[in-house]
């Protein structure tokens, strides 16, 4: 008896310990991702507006975001400030590599 004890306790901690590690994982690959909200790129508004040199916020902000700015480009509402000269330049000084779309 205390044998199947000592079986069961023992498959109890390695699906317990199993369990966290599968948590721990997705827990991870949902931070990596950074959700595509052009509001968090706020500011950044005015180094693309006036050419003013991007403030660390910014290009942390734009680094977050960078897996999103192809689809920033094709929004017909946002496509216009992504691709102007200053957001081209803003997008250098941060070191952020511009995508191809």
């Amino acid at each position: 008896m205390m044998m199947m004890m000592k079986k069961n306790t023992s498959y109890l901690v390695t699906f317990a310990a199993v369990a966290l590690f599968v948590m721990m994982m997705m827990s991870n690959m949902s931070v990596s991702r950074a959700a595509c909200v052009a509001m968090e790129l706020q500011p950044c508004l005015s180094a693309i507006a006036t050419s003013a040199p991007p403030t660390a916020l910014c290009c942390a902000k734009l680094k977050q975001q960078q897996s999103c700015l192809c689809q920033y480009v094709k929004d017909p509402n946002l496509g216009k400030y992504v691709n102007s000269p200053n957001a081209k330049k803003m997008v250098q000084k941060c070191g952020v590599a511009i995508p191809k779309c």
